[in-house]
């Protein structure tokens, strides 16, 4: 039984065809109206993310690490400045940091929720610090609470990574506008997933708003925040080429007719997998932590702990079963931050989990049987009985 990573990409290849229908609409619109970069289709996807999200401020970008980038350059941080990061992460995290000119200054995790451990965070304040980037990470919110806590005391940004969060909730709050602004990310296997490279900033701070929708075209005034008018030629900013192309925005507009569709049924697979594999002693299965059951869980991955973990990722390979390692090397012991003088046992949470963590097939077409087979495979690894 094969699980192709192209089935990822379209959160199932029989979802993608049942849609199709609204798709094709949505893109013979776009070459009616000849836009195919920052366009019209763009901007009703802008509308339909404040709608859902409930955000003031809704900036289509070209992708998620853009849309990190431009967050910070947003805010005024730079060369000099530090910004406090989870080390288990994608290195997109921590690279929009650098990229800006700042400093990224790592923390070790919850080992439950693998987000950064909000106990740890004061720790890594110093005079420099500017700001606080929590990420959302595989199933659920950070600590929002404490961390909020944490930055008011501190007069910090919050700048939340919530590329994978799509659908996520706290108290009411989506992901990405408890703190001063948010990200996420369209990345095809997201939840809510382009055919390619897209991403946004999300926000109710219209300075942070401006600026970046500002930045995304070159430093030159948009149409799509407020009712300012537009300046097609005075750039008030040295921006970049960051636009999100219409295409995209097609694309993620009839997916997001189904999003909440997807949501439940991704919910429905992962308390299956719960079933069948919380009886292998060799295994962890996920853990919620709703922080006072104030934040609903979105499973865009499905992610458990394994004993020799490598070993039973190739033998998943052999039987024609796609997985994931999520993430292999912790960010503070990538070569590329190796100068900020991290070593190995800095961070033991992180460590021991990259070494562990295993991302299981999970999307809307995925059949029962289909996970049957795979916790079989897994029993059969650990030469464990299925009772």
């Amino acid at each position: 039984m094969a699980f192709n990573k192209k089935i990822l990409f379209f959160n199932g290849r029989e979802s993608f065809i049942k849609r199709w229908s609204g798709l094709s609409k949505n893109i013979d619109e776009i070459f009616e109206h000849g836009k195919f970069s920052h366009g019209k289709t763009v901007q009703k996807f802008e509308h339909e993310i404040k709608m859902y999200t409930r955000a003031d401020y809704a900036i289509a970008l070209n992708s998620g690490t853009d849309a990190l980038t431009l967050l910070l350059r947003a805010c005024g941080i730079g060369p000099g400045d530090e910004v406090i990061v989870p080390c288990f992460t994608f290195v997109a995290t921590a690279m929009s940091v650098v990229n800006v000119g700042a400093i990224p200054v790592f923390v070790d995790i919850d080992d439950n929720s693998y987000s950064m451990s909000s106990h740890l965070i004061e720790k890594a304040i110093t005079s420099k610090t500017k700001a606080i980037m929590p990420v959302h990470l595989f199933v659920q919110m950070a600590d929002m609470t404490s961390i909020m806590r944490i930055a008011k005391k501190h007069n910090l940004k919050v700048l939340e990574d919530s590329a994978e969060s799509i659908g996520m909730w706290h108290n009411g709050v989506h992901a990405g506008l408890l703190g001063d602004a948010g990200i996420l990310s369209f990345f095809p296997t997201k939840t809510l997933g382009a055919l390619g490279d897209a991403g946004m900033v999300i926000t109710n701070d219209s300075k942070i708003a401006e600026r970046v929708a500002l930045m995304r075209h070159h430093g030159r005034m948009g149409k799509t925040v407020g009712n300012m008018p537009g300046i097609s030629n005075e750039a008030l900013y040295c921006g970049t080429n960051s636009k999100m192309d219409d295409i995209q925005a097609g694309v993620l507009l009839n997916k997001l007719n189904y999003l909440e569709e997807d949501v439940r049924r991704r919910d429905e697979l992962a308390a299956y997998y719960n079933k069948k594999l919380k009886n292998i002693s060799q295994v962890c299965i996920p853990k919620i932590v709703n922080y006072a059951h104030q934040t609903s869980p979105v499973y865009y991955c499905y992610v458990i702990e394994a004993h020799n973990r490598n070993k039973l990722h190739t033998f998943l390979k052999r039987k024609l079963i796609e997985t994931e390692i999520y993430y292999p090397i912790p960010i503070h012991m990538q070569p590329c931050f190796k100068h900020y003088g991290y070593f190995k046992g800095d961070f033991p949470v992180a460590e021991r989990v990259s070494r562990r963590t295993l991302a299981l097939p999970l999307y809307p077409d995925l059949k029962f049987s289909e996970i049957d087979r795979i916790a079989e495979l897994i029993y059969d690894f650990y030469g464990e009985n299925n009772e």
